[in-house]
């Protein structure tokens, strides 16, 4: 992926800073974190970046397609590297967030293409509901 990146920078004039590694490896390493948890991350290696460099970087990265986010509920977006492709599932009970692939979500993209002409990127969604042991835990309290 580096290389990938830095030719990808190359090609718009610009170069692979330091800070931009930095986040790119704190990106990889958290999985799906948000601009706060990947700041403090990199702060442990580099104490002076601060949390506009981390948030102009990610705007950057995913511009050029390396990362994506996600919203999984009211608070900050999480960022991933563009590899994750998958649906988030995500219960508004626990916060417990379970991922499932994107494929599930196929049928739904075909009917909403049909029907309105939109595009589904199944990827960007996360789906809010009840995982199952807050279900299951439901059944049990009304038994």
């Amino acid at each position: 992926m580096d290389t990938e990146l830095r030719q990808t920078l190359h090609r718009r004039g610009l170069r692979m800073t330091p800070q931009r590694q930095l986040v790119l490896d704190a990106v990889s390493e958290l999985g799906h974190a948000t601009p706060e948890a990947i700041c403090t991350k990199v702060q442990e290696i580099a104490p002076a970046v601060n949390i506009t460099t981390i948030y102009r970087t990610l705007d950057l990265l995913e511009q050029l397609g390396i990362v994506r986010h996600t919203h999984l509920g009211h608070g900050a977006p999480t960022y991933a590297t563009g590899e994750h492709e998958h649906v988030h599932l995500v219960c508004h009970r626990c916060g417990t967030v379970d991922e499932v692939d994107a494929g599930l979500l196929d049928d739904l993209a075909e009917v909403l293409a049909t029907r309105t002409g939109f595009a589904l990127d199944p990827t960007h969604v996360a789906l809010s509901g009840l995982c199952s042991r807050c279900e299951s835990s439901d059944s049990e309290a009304e038994v």
